[in-house]
């Protein structure tokens, strides 16, 4: 523009150039205009401005003084100088016919427009006629000032001035028409705006940028026909597009609402992946829904979960197809997670229906039966005539049966108005096996209340005559031997089909009762039908026992023939008891004056079973029958053998009695002496005292030694004064106070017998009474002080005992180093496996706690081999065994140990071994492991509250580090809100609230 209006101004001056020549033009006006219009032309607009501002003042006579008012204006303006638009409206006031008018107009138009004082802008703009320009320069002030109102929201304005435009094919055609179709779009006339963009995209320029806007339009109107018809072909072959990643989303919209559910899923992954943007969750949800659609349940998943998480229908369908996705991807726990969420949110009451029975179903199938008890519950209770109400009464009979909560299954059963059949099974059922967990720990009034439960539910008949067993067996173990033998007789009186187990389980139970109450022809029936029908079983139970028991009821109704018969069977067959039956058959023998091989049944068990618990009695009983047969000898050497073996054996005053007979009889008459004064010494009070005062009277006079005779009989009686009557009713008396737990007024009576009595002979007897009084006072401290004493009575019968006391009470004070002799004393003499159990758990727990863990796994071994002497005893040695390995460092072998306890025990011992072991994989990163170890054998353990919660936390904290926020959160509620223990609740609460 600059260059045009030097040249207007070139033929206004044309006359005055015409004598350029002449000297006149160096002095002339025209030259210092020239000279001007060069700096002007230079763009050294601060010096023009200042050089034309000068001219002001000069007369010029051809009105060359409008050109100085201009170029000062323009000037001013080119340099921003303040006020310098109010010169250029003041020239276009002051010269209205000016040809430089509309060139001032336009200037001051772009300067504003070009610094987007689009206010400003606008009446410079309005200033130009645009009728005398030329049509590129009319385009582009029209265009300007309609982008101008356009930017100031004065569309009415603006529209008109890009129609305008639009009338003659400049270089703002195509902007007037683009603002002219965003403006028809703004208002809704989308065929106008669509017209006006495609005439628009015709440009270079805005070929990339329009497909954006027109996606936009045939979507708004909902026509997805078009929409895809016109951005498949775009998308495809334009490069460049603006905003290309939302044509994908549209698509993807169009697509989805077309249910062409492929090509939705590829464009909201296309838009996803462009990474330039983020959807909505209803977005979201959809392209969710188009992945699994088309079967791509992984990532379909990827949607839902971040779809899912607010409490809206959107949430809730989010999270039921997320839950079916995963059923898909057989991830069944993750699946109830998801069920159980979409079930909790209102928004809609179908698919909170579904999602709750899908729940229910998903747990039972996973084998979270409680879980599964409680989602049918609540379907149950919420949707009593629901269109899957049969199905789910059903699935409940079931997972009512696989629960191991059978406390809740039973509340939840007896709160049914109307049971069905399947419902009555399950509840006889679930009673039947809380009677026997309730057997199990002992709870025996509890434990037939249960019994009685499924046996007055008899819908399985053989579920009947279990429950009558198993109500035998629980008043046997309370010692209530009548109500069981009445239980027994019921049960054989339902007339079971003979194979039946328990019918048959049933005749050896009822034959030790009938045993035990001295019934004995009815016990050799029980017996005698017992081992008949397991005779040829592969599984053969306790068949080897019931057979020498059948031995020993035809012994004790003299029936020595069948007895001896029965033994030898025994022995044939290579019974568990073979060493029992041999000592029996010698004993039968021996009744029939068969005494050789009496001695031969007897050599069998004293040469072959060195660990037999009959050993003392075979040896003792072949030193008898020797002693019959006037074999003094060998009597002497058998007695001897078990004087010397086992010193603290009951027969010890009766085989020194023996030795000290046979003795006499072989004339060794110091020996003979020697063994009476034992038993007097050390066993005053033993049945066989007196006759052993009077036998060594006889063998002291033999010998000429009767003086010393005095010192003994002044012994005896100080152990056993004249006054033996009163003595045995004050001592009978004390012990009736101990044995009906009178344990204060017990203590009060020994004590007055000791000092009534200080040298009586069951001295050691009376201190272990009240020994024991103290303890089952639960005083400890003073039991302790009265053990020791017993425990320094080197010959007390009762020492044993007290080394067991001691151990115990030791063990208890965590003086495990003090304890420790005691307890391997007491395993080293123990009679029994119980006594066995009794130290070796000792010894187990001792070194546990004082850190020898070898020794704490070696001792648990001891434990485990001994097998359930006591109940649960398998299952605690197995907890501590694996505990030991862990603090060994060696976690491999406790993880191992641990997958056995978690298999074979169903205890809380095993589920703190679940816990356990999956906390050492989770430890160790193995995330998924640990997960899996949880979702496998957690079912069975729910009972167990505080440790089955702690594996549930443990799985929370699993997902946590796996990413899986989602999951955790929701498995976090599920224990807060079903957890039965509050420490668990709480500490899943403290989590769930970390995460919010």
């Amino acid at each position: 523009m600059i260059k045009k209006s030097l040249a207007i101004f070139g033929l206004l001056a044309i006359p005055q150039l015409a004598n350029a020549q002449s000297s006149l033009y160096q002095n002339s006006s025209q030259k210092i205009l020239d000279d001007h219009f060069e700096l002007y032309d230079k763009q050294l607009f601060s010096a023009s401005k200042y050089e034309f501002e000068a001219l002001k003042d000069i007369k010029f006579s051809n009105g060359e003084e409008a050109y100085v008012d201009f170029y000062h204006a323009i000037s001013a303006l080119k340099i921003e100088n303040p006020a310098a638009s109010d010169l250029v409206y003041a020239f276009i006031r002051n010269h209205p016919e000016h040809p430089k008018v509309n060139e001032a107009a336009h200037i001051l138009g772009n300067f504003f427009f070009e610094r987007r004082n689009y206010r400003e802008a606008i009446p410079a703009y309005q200033k130009v006629d645009v009728n005398k320009v030329w049509p590129d320069q009319r385009g582009e002030v029209l265009f300007k000032m309609g982008y101008a109102q356009f930017q100031l929201e004065d569309f009415t304005n603006a529209l008109a001035n890009f129609n305008l435009v639009k009338r003659e094919r400049t270089a703002y055609t195509p902007d007037a028409q683009y603002y002219a179709g965003f403006i028809h779009m703004e208002n809704r006339r989308f065929d106008q705006a669509i017209t006006e963009f495609k005439e628009a995209e015709k440009s270079s320029f805005y070929a990339g940028k329009i497909p954006y806007m027109i996606a936009g339009i045939y979507y708004r109107q909902g026509l997805y026909d078009e929409l895809i018809a016109y951005a498949e072909p775009v998308i495809g072959a334009r490069r460049n597009l603006d905003r290309k990643e939302e044509i994908h989303l549209y698509l993807a919209e169009a697509y989805f609402e077309k249910r062409n559910f492929t090509k939705a899923a590829q464009n909201y992954d296309e838009f996803i992946n462009s990474r330039k943007g983020t959807l909505e969750r209803p977005q979201i949800y959809r392209a969710g829904v188009a992945q699994y659609e088309i079967q791509n349940y992984q990532r379909a998943t990827d949607y839902f979960k971040v779809s899912a998480v607010e409490n809206d229908k959107i949430g809730q369908v989010s999270s039921y197809y997320l839950g079916h996705a995963y059923l898909k991807l057989n991830n069944p726990q993750f699946a109830a997670t998801s069920f159980n969420a979409a079930y909790k949110s209102d928004a809609d009451p179908n698919i909170k229906e579904e999602a709750l029975i899908n729940y229910a179903k998903v747990s039972l199938e996973r084998g979270s039966f409680q879980d599964a008890v409680n989602g049918l519950d609540t379907y149950l209770d919420n949707y009593p005539r629901g269109k899957y109400a049969k199905e789910a009464e059903d699935l409940l009979a079931d997972a009512l049966i696989n629960t191991n909560n059978y406390l809740r299954a039973i509340e939840q059963i007896e709160r049914m108005p109307n049971r069905s059949s399947r419902i009555n099974a399950a509840y006889q059922k679930v009673s039947f096996f809380q009677g026997i967990v309730y057997y199990r720990d002992k709870r025996y009034d509890l434990a037939t209340t249960y019994f009685d439960k499924a046996i007055n539910t008899p819908v399985d008949k053989d579920l009947v005559n279990q429950a009558y067993f198993w109500k035998a067996e629980n008043f046997a173990a309370n010692n209530n031997i009548n109500e069981a033998i009445r239980s027994y007789e019921r049960l054989q009186a339902l007339r079971p089909r003979a194979n039946d187990p328990y019918l048959i389980k049933s005749h050896y139970g009822l034959g030790y009762a009938y045993f035990n109450t001295q019934q004995y022809p009815k016990a050799e029936g029980q017996f005698k039908l017992y081992v008949e029908k397991l005779q040829r079983a592969e599984d053969k139970e306790y068949y080897d026992d019931a057979l020498v028991r059948l031995g020993d009821t035809y012994y004790v109704q003299k029936k020595f023939s069948e007895a001896l018969n029965t033994f030898q069977r025994a022995v044939r067959e290579g019974s568990a008891y073979t060493d029992y039956a041999h000592f029996r058959s010698g004993v039968v023998h021996n009744f029939q004056n068969n005494n050789p091989e009496a001695i031969n049944q007897l050599n069998r068990v004293i040469d072959n079973f060195t660990s037999s618990l009959y050993l003392e009695d075979a040896i003792y009983k072949k030193a008898e029958i020797n002693m019959e047969m006037t074999r003094y000898s060998d009597a002497k050497s058998g007695f001897t053998r078990l004087i010397s073996t086992r010193p603290n054996s009951q027969f010890i005053p009766y085989a020194l009695e023996g030795r000290a007979i046979a003795n006499y009889s072989l004339q060794q008459y110091n020996e003979t002496i020697e063994d009476y004064k034992r038993i007097l010494e050390n066993h005053p009070n033993a049945s066989n005292a007196e006759a052993a005062l009077v036998g060594l009277q006889e063998a002291l006079a033999l010998q000429n030694r009767s003086a010393e005779f005095s010192q003994y009989l002044s012994r005896y009686r100080n152990a056993n004064p004249d006054n033996q009557s009163l003595q045995n009713l004050e001592f009978e008396a004390a012990k009736s106070l101990y044995f009906s737990n009178s344990n204060q007024q017990a203590i009060k009576a020994f004590e007055d017998y000791l000092r009534n009595y200080p040298q009586a002979g069951n001295k050691a007897e009376a201190i272990n009474f009240i020994a024991e009084s103290y303890y089952k006072l639960n005083n400890k401290i003073e039991a302790l002080k009265f053990f020791y004493q017993i425990e320094a009575m080197k010959e007390s019968p009762q020492r044993l005992r007290a080394v067991q006391r001691i151990a115990s009470i030791e063990l208890e004070n965590k003086n495990y180093a003090k304890a420790m002799p005691y307890l391997r004393e007491s395993g080293k003499n123990a009679r029994n496996k119980l006594e066995e159990y009794e130290a070796f758990k000792g010894l187990m727990d001792a070194h546990y706690f004082s850190n020898a863990f070898d020794s704490a796994i070696f001792y648990a071994d001891r434990v485990i081999n001994l097998g359930n002497v006591m109940a649960d005893a398998i299952p605690v040695a197995m907890l501590l065994k694996a505990k030991a390995q862990f603090r060994r460092g060696n976690a491999n072998a406790a993880e191992e140990t641990l997958m056995d306890l978690i298999n074979d025990y169903k205890t809380v011992h095993g589920a703190e071994g679940l816990f356990l072991l999956a906390e050492s994989y989770s430890k160790r990163g193995n995330y998924t492991q640990s997960n899996d170890a949880i979702f496998d054998f957690s079912a069975p353990f729910s009972s167990h509250a505080y440790w089955y919660g702690k594996c549930f936390i443990q799985l929370a904290d699993n997902f946590l580090s796996l990413g899986e926020t989602f999951q955790a959160k929701a498995t976090l509620e599920s224990v807060v809100e079903q957890s039965k223990d509050e420490e668990i609740r709480r500490t899943a609460q403290q989590k769930l609230n970390q995460l919010k």
